[in-house]
């Protein structure tokens, strides 16, 4: 760093020098950040990189408008009066020290709780405490640590529309010169007369000149503003190599001119750019046709019970509508914003801030999307339908996240770093060689080999690959949570299955009541009690019973996992679940039942024999020719020996099994080395789902959505699990091959730029055919795939 320049920011201190802890800084704004962050011991911040920081603007006064309630709200995305969650757009977010500070807010101001900075979209996403610090407080902290946010409240909506046209710009002045400067060549490729090169061809010459400038200072500006973020970071990325035979081509030109030396390679040059440059452009339009990134969402296959004149009825979430009534069940979560009507709401907003203490909610208080009902039932009225994009945005949440190793991305990110340095030295060594050989190829050698090779086939090979298979299994209804699941799914080794509600159809149960008659008070009474339950075997039994439900509401409700429910309605103590929940002293217990007492008196039990979905037996016997299968069940093994008889020999089974033992006994699988993929309800799975390499939940028009969970498969399509694994497989095997087809283009493609037989303005043109080659292959081949195993899928939605 010059010694004249700010210890904060890099800005010349000039006449402005304020010495501060025995360094130097341009103004008091950047010596009280410094001050800040040495106080909270935040001062790694400058070791992370040199002059990290901004000049912070003067913020008195400046954001008194974020006292106005009617715009907090409206910048807010969740508040429930304890904690709130805002996003901030940052622009000045520029390297890894930024997202460090950023990310240590915590550490700045005791009321922010979390902070997560999304570097892509240069946005910071805070959870804090309202009793702690407020949103304009945060604003100007943010702003006096250099890190302005923007905020607009009028063209939010405007600004994430808008269209960058700046590649269209840049490729239309790079045609617009590249062809201008071809016109001007043509005397000197046709050997005009003497007369006219004499008189003429400087002037011709310098008109090139100046063509070239707007297209390496403008049109070829990204790649130099690549290369140096990267080389300042001491990172050689791909821009480099074509930043650099830019740089050649001008200077080499300019020098050829400027002596008379000759008439340079500036047609060459702006066909580089414009070649590349169109190549980008095309990438970009090929990106945007399979549009995979999150298309899939419009299939999440999560329903939530709708109320209309009093009948309920279950709908997608994409079909709510401003002014619905919804039912919000035990365990529900709540989907969209909205007002609470009736029932006795505590709601978890974990899966929004993070922190699993429920908040107790009154009639007529409002409900944020994302928070999960733990009381028993409620009724909202929807104030604000929501994008799916926010659920699959909270699901995508980096504390969900599990721990993995990616070894494709591992394997992009490794051949990436290296192949620049790689090139680099090829590049240099085909120089000394033809400098020996023929002193008039080595430009040509040198700027073909810099830009023939390219890592961007390998890439954009996976990304594509597996963002396209991510679409497809949504249009199939198995929506996966990101583009690693599919990865992690192509290494399972074991699949473990719950039995209720997973292999089971609940809406196909055939049920018998033994016991003593209840009465029609009580049966009503029941039958309100298990319309607040989200389990399996409630939901069947619920629609089982014909009787209308107890006008009056639970006036306490507890549903404990893997047990049971306990509830009190008027002067009934009712509990239903497993025997020894209820006290149960009856000898047939070895049966899958929901057992009932009443005010402490054991009443009887509704058997359910299970009827198993469509094609179970298939979906066994597919997977046991690669896979080793687990049952892991609470239920009791009252069945184990009729599915011993209907599953295949290798299966296992485990059942009385509590949600901390499913949990433990997939804990000890992968201690010896065992890749689990759970398959559950998602309720009494949730800690086993979390603990699996890969979990996924089966939904049946209910809504028991899991952050815990990897993935989402509509029940209807259970069958359909062995070949989305299969894909799943293949889809790793297209990746690798595609790897191996960009290894041989790169192998190729030098050996005809060292040969000299490839110009550079020919490379320029083959290199961006590369990547648009392999993407295409990718996608086409996942396609292939996915019609070959799922061909009959078109067939069975017809049907249903």
């Amino acid at each position: 760093m010059n010694i004249n320049n700010c210890y904060h920011c890099g800005a010349s201190c000039g006449k402005t020098l304020k010495i501060f802890d025995e360094k130097q800084f341009c103004c008091n704004g950047c010596k009280t950040v410094y001050e800040i962050l040495s106080n909270n011991e935040l001062g790694c911040y400058y070791d992370l990189q040199s002059t990290p920081g901004t000049i912070p603007s003067d913020i008195k006064g400046k954001y008194n408008y974020l006292e106005n309630e009617a715009i907090i709200e409206k910048l807010l995305e969740f508040n429930d009066t304890e904690t709130s969650v805002v996003e901030f757009f940052i622009p000045s977010i520029h390297c890894s020290s930024c997202i460090w500070i950023l990310e240590n807010l915590t550490k700045l101001n005791s009321g922010v709780t979390t902070s997560m900075v999304n570097f892509p979209k240069k946005t910071v996403r805070i959870t804090f405490k309202n009793k702690a610090t407020s949103l304009k407080q945060l604003a100007e902290l943010m702003t006096s640590i250099g890190y302005e946010p923007y905020i607009s409240l009028d063209d939010a909506d405007a600004i994430k529309n808008k269209v960058d046209k700046t590649l269209i710009y840049q490729v239309s002045i790079a045609a617009f010169c590249f062809g201008n400067i071809m016109l001007l060549s043509f005397p000197e490729y046709f050997d005009a007369d003497e007369f006219w090169l004499e008189k003429y061809k400087h002037l011709f010459r310098w008109l090139m000149f100046a063509m070239a400038i707007p297209v390496v200072f403008y049109s070829a500006k990204n790649y130099y503003i690549s290369a140096y973020k990267g080389l300042s970071h001491k990172i050689l990325n791909i821009d480099v190599p074509i930043a650099l035979g830019v740089s050649v081509l001008f200077i080499r030109s300019t020098i050829e001119i400027a002596f008379d030396i000759g008439t340079g390679f500036f047609d060459s040059l702006a066909g580089l750019v414009f070649f590349l440059l169109l190549g980008k452009f095309f990438q970009q339009k090929t990106y945007n046709f399979l549009s995979f990134e999150r298309d899939y969402k419009s299939y999440f296959p999560i329903a939530v019970t709708k109320l209309a004149d009093g009948i309920e009825k279950n709908i997608p979430v994409q079909d709510i509508e401003k002014g619905n009534r919804l039912l919000i069940r035990n365990q529900e979560l709540i989907p969209v914003d909205g007002i609470l009507i009736n029932g006795n709401a505590s709601i978890d907003y974990s899966f929004v801030t993070g922190e699993s203490m429920p908040v107790t909610k009154q009639s007529g208080d409002k409900l944020f999307a994302g928070g999960k009902q733990t009381a028993g039932a409620i009724e909202m009225e929807v104030i604000n339908t929501i994008s799916q994009s926010y659920l699959t945005q909270l699901w995508s949440n980096d504390v969900f996240n599990k721990t993995t190793d990616h070894s494709i991305k591992n394997i992009t990110d490794t051949i990436s770093k290296l192949f620049t340095i790689n090139i680099l030295t090829i590049s240099f060594l085909g120089g000394v060689f033809w400098y020996f050989y023929n002193a008039s190829m080595v430009f040509n050698v040198v700027t073909a080999v810099l830009i023939i090779a390219c890592p961007c086939a390998l890439a954009l090979s996976a990304p594509f690959a597996i963002g396209n298979i991510l679409r497809i299994f949504g249009y199939h209804k198995f929506y996966l949570k990101n583009a690693e699941t599919v990865e992690n799914l192509a290494k399972i080794d074991t699949i473990i299955f719950d039995k209720t509600g997973t292999i089971t159809s609940t809406d196909k149960s055939h049920l018998i009541y033994r016991g003593d008659i209840l009465s029609i008070e009580e049966i009503k009474a029941v039958k309100s009690v298990l319309r607040a339950s989200n389990h399996p075997l409630s939901r069947s039994l619920y629609d089982y019973i014909q009787d209308e439900i107890s006008t009056e509401k639970p006036s306490y409700f507890d549903e404990q996992l893997g047990k049971g429910i306990h509830a009190i309605l008027n002067t009934m103590d009712i509990k239903l679940g497993s025997a020894s929940f209820v006290g149960a002293t009856s000898s047939e217990t070895n049966e899958t039942a929901i057992h009932i007492a009443i005010n402490n008196q054991f009443k009887g039990s509704y058997i359910f024999k299970n009827s198993y979905r469509e094609g179970t037996k298939g979906v066994f016997e597919a997977l046991s020719k690669k896979y080793k299968l687990v049952i892991l069940s609470g239920d009791n093994d009252g069945e184990k020996e009729y599915l011993e008889k209907f599953l295949p020999k290798n299966t296992l089974f485990q059942f009385n099994q509590k949600p901390e033992n499913k949990l433990e006994y997939i804990k000890k699988l992968q201690q010896n080395g065992e890749k689990v993929m759970m398959v559950g309800d998602g309720l009494n799975d949730a800690g086993a789902l979390a603990q699996s390499n890969v979990g996924i939940v089966i939904s049946e028009n209910v809504n028991v959505f899991s952050p815990a969970c990897d993935g989402i498969l509509d029940a209807q399509f259970f069958n359909n699990l062995p070949k989305l694994l299969t894909i799943s497989n293949k889809t790793m095997t297209i990746i690798k091959t595609s790897f191996l087809l960009a290894f041989c283009y790169n192998v190729i493609g030098l050996y005809f730029a060292l040969t000299g037989a490839l110009t550079p303005i020919v490379a320029a043109i083959l290199m961006p055919i590369s990547s648009i080659t392999i993407v295409i292959f990718v996608t086409i081949m996942t396609n292939i795939v996915s019609k070959k195993y799922l061909k009959e899928f078109r067939f069975n939605q017809k049907k249903t």
